[in-house]
Order: structure tokens, then C-alpha cells, then sequence
């Protein structure tokens, strides 16, 4: 279960913002990226949970579930085409489930202490993250306020055309130069999502890697800005 987090809350919180760090990562690390994130989001809750497990490959990080399962020779990285590459990534529904499973109740209980509803929610996320963001707002009972994914994929995506049960307005970014994960991952998972019903904007971050950009948030809280109105 998630037990840890940094909260930062800006005025009264009318709105809830929900931010899930990377693979290989952590809460405080992805604070730091955002920056001075909160002071542009007036009258909202910030609340950026770490992930409850160790990440595999370091200790000293987090992780939402493995990747070593799915892909235990990290053989996406090598992909020799694009279908190659999201197959690996297709094989991650359990996993996702499974986040899912511990993400859910702390968004429910999270909007409870601040009597907000679903519409009240934004949630974004950044690499890992941001795939636990994407299968997260699929399969919440209710549509949400909004969905950023920042270097993601959708993953699982077989599984979610299938049982999606709300199709969120969702904001795609990913750098051009991104090395990690394709950059064409947006172009993909933009076209999932509208398939599945989602009104989807989307950036290139030309010239951007795998990272969450001061750029990037200034797009986020534009988003976010819009939404509310």
C-alpha cells in the first residue's frame, strides 16, 4: 500500500493533482523536476505518492512494478520496430492491474479528505508512471478532470481497448531525442486513446530526452489551467 508521500497544497484545494514518478525513481527526485509547480496551480492539492516497492535494479529507488518481469533482458530497448517494441509493453497489463489495485483506494480515500470528487482529479505521470496514470484513469469508475502522461506509453493497451471504463481529456508530451522510449510512443499511444474515446492533446518536446522538462510542466499546468475552465 502507498504510506508515503510529499503534499504541497496551494490556497484552499478545490482540485486535487496527483503526480506518479518513473521507474527507477522516486517522489523526491520527481519533486525537485517540478520545481515550482504548485505555485501556478492556485486553490489545488499536489500530492505525489512514492510507490510502495524497491525498484529491482537500485535499492535506493522505486518502482510501480517490475519491468524485469515482463521484459527481463530489456530487450524493448533493442526493438528492431515499433510492433516489436509495444509488444513488450502490451505484456505489462498484470502488472498494471496490480498497480491499479494500490493506486485506486489511495485516490479515493485522497479525494475523501478533501471532500472533491473524480471530476476534481488530475493525474500525470512521468515514464512508469505515466503508463500506471493512463491504465490507472482508464479504469476508474467515473471520468477524472484530466490525464498527463510526460515520456509514457500506453501500455496493456489490448486489455484496456477491451475494458476501459471512462476515457478521460488527456494531455500526451514526449521529448524528440527521448532515448529510453520512443518518441513515436505518442503518436501510438494518442491513437489508442482516441480510439478508445479520449480527447487528446499532445506535444513534441523537440530536442527533450527522457525527463520532465521545465518546459514540459509549463505545459502541464496550461492543461490544468484549461480543464478547470
Amino acid at each position: 500500500m502507498i504510506r508515503e508521500e510529499i503534499v504541497h497544497i496551494n490556497g484552499i484545494p478545490k482540485k486535487l493533482v496527483v503526480f506518479l514518478h518513473g521507474y527507477f525513481d522516486d517522489a523526491d527526485a520527481i519533486d525537485n523536476r517540478l520545481c515550482d509547480f504548485a505555485k501556478h496551480l492556485p486553490d489545488c492539492a499536489i500530492h505525489i505518492p512514492q510507490a510502495p516497492f524497491i525498484c529491482e535494479v537500485d535499492e535506493h529507488f522505486r518502482q510501480w512494478y517490475s519491468m524485469y518481469r515482463f521484459d527481463p533482458e530489456y530487450k524493448r530497448k533493442t526493438a528492431p520496430d515499433m510492433d516489436k517494441f509495444v509488444s513488450y509493453y502490451n505484456k505489462m497489463s498484470l502488472g498494471l492491474a496490480e498497480t491499479f489495485n494500490y493506486l485506486h483506494p489511495y485516490l479515493e480515500q485522497t479525494l475523501s479528505e478533501y471532500s472533491l470528487g473524480y471530476e476534481d482529479l488530475f493525474l500525470c505521470g512521468f515514464s512508469q508512471g505515466a503508463m500506471s496514470a493512463i491504465y490507472t484513469a482508464l479504469m476508474l469508475p467515473q471520468k477524472i478532470g484530466g490525464l498527463v502522461s510526460l515520456s509514457g506509453i500506453i501500455a496493456g493497451y489490448e486489455y484496456l481497448q477491451k475494458n476501459a471504463q471512462s476515457c478521460p481529456d488527456t494531455l500526451l508530451l514526449h521529448g524528440t531525442d527521448d532515448k529510453l522510449l520512443r518518441s513515436e510512443s505518442l503518436a501510438f499511444t494518442a491513437n489508442k486513446l482516441r480510439k478508445i474515446g479520449c480527447k487528446v492533446t499532445s506535444h513534441n518536446i523537440k530536442g527533450g530526452g527522457h525527463q520532465v522538462s521545465p518546459q514540459s510542466v509549463s505545459y502541464v499546468v496550461k492543461f490544468i489551467h484549461n480543464q478547470i475552465k
